[in-house]
Parts: C-alpha cells; sequence; structure tokens
C-alpha cells in the first residue's frame, strides 16, 4: 500500500510527512479499504479475505482480491460485503505469493460490478492489479488525456484512471517505479494504492 498526496508544484513534501510511515516500515498499516500481503508459501487470497473482513467497515458496497501467480493474476470481485463475495471455494482457485484487494464505499462511479476494484490492466511487464481509496480532482483532464494515448476504459471510476496512467507509462518503456511515480505525477488529489 502507498499512501500518497499530490502537491502543488512550488511545494515539496518533507520527511515529515511519511515519518510514522518511515518509522515502523514492518509493522502492518491499514488506509481505507485497501489490503496487500506478500507472503510466499501461505495462502494469500485467505489471508487477504480476512485482511478486508477487518476492513469491511470501509466499504460495504463491493469487495474484491487478486493474487498473483508467477505473470498471471486470479481475480474474483463481486459487489456484497466480503462474506458474500468470497467462498472457500473462490479464495482455494487464487494461488499466488501476494495480493492485493478492496472494500469500496464509491466516490466516484456508478455501484456496478465492473466498477469494483481490484482494477487490472495488462502491460509489457505483465499485469497490473491496483487497488486504490481516495479521489482525484482531475479526472477529466487524466480521462481525456489517456483518451488522446488510445487507452481503453472499462469502468467509470479513477482508481482505473490511476491503473491505466501507470501501464501506459510502462507500455512506453518505464519499469514499475519509474512509471508509477510519474503516474502519481499526473494524478492531483490524495488517495492511497
Amino acid at each position: 500500500m502507498i499512501p500518497y498526496q499530490s502537491f502543488p508544484s512550488d511545494t515539496h513534501p518533507t520527511p515529515s510527512h511519511n515519518e510514522e510511515f518511515s518509522q515502523q516500515p514492518d509493522k502492518p498499516e491499514e488506509a481505507c479499504g485497501v489490503f496487500g500481503i506478500y507472503a510466499p508459501g501461505e495462502k494469500v487470497a485467505k489471508l487477504a479475505y480476512f485482511g478486508l473482513f477487518a476492513l469491511q467497515h470501509r466499504g460495504q458496497e463491493s469487495a474484491g482480491i487478486a493474487t498473483f501467480e508467477g505473470n498471471k493474476v486470479h481475480l474474483h470481485k463481486d459487489m456484497g460485503l466480503v462474506s458474500q463475495v468470497f467462498k472457500e471455494e473462490s479464495l482455494s482457485q487464487m494461488p499466488g505469493k501476494m495480493a492485493v484487494g478492496h472494500t469500496r464505499y464509491s466516490t466516484t462511479g456508478s455501484s456496478l460490478v465492473a466498477n469494483a476494484q481490484p482494477a487490472v490492466v495488462e502491460t509489457r511487464l505483465g499485469p497490473l492489479a491496483l487497488t486504490h481509496n481516495g479521489n482525484l480532482v482531475n479526472t477529466p483532464e487524466l480521462r481525456e488525456d489517456l483518451l488522446r494515448r488510445n487507452c481503453n476504459f472499462l469502468t467509470t471510476t479513477d482508481s482505473e484512471l490511476i491503473a491505466l496512467a501507470i501501464g501506459e507509462e510502462v507500455n512506453r518503456g518505464k519499469e514499475w517505479l519509474e512509471a508509477a511515480i510519474s503516474s502519481f505525477n499526473r494524478c492531483k488529489g490524495a488517495f492511497s494504492l
């Protein structure tokens, strides 16, 4: 999970903006309805389920989990509470050593299963599954910019815009971190990923 806030171009964040986070990097962190885990050898889908169950109060509209197995993403998302969306059978079909999950309370985009997260986009480096909570204040401009770059939209959410922006930067030759930083500079608002 990456807490992020954009700043006007004439100001820059100081270390104190992330002081608490940087002082406790090994302590589990939670923000909004976003959950992530890396645990080789563990059943990460089930662990993500429990993480989302603990975050259920952050969003009760929809829930989703994506697990990563090599270069393949296993995605399950639907409308409803975490306990309604996931059953033992669906979790057992989601192998991998890392996972991201999300509980949604919509602020942008309609209440539809298509808008449930994680948002998944394909890139030249493999798939990207992104979970996001927060609001972008430049959604129309970012959408227009991505349209000009021939991106295809499957949802009406600003979450997909962030995923597409990162994916588009990767497809133009950047590595993950450089693509994320470049995309964050295009996204204005406050959010957690």
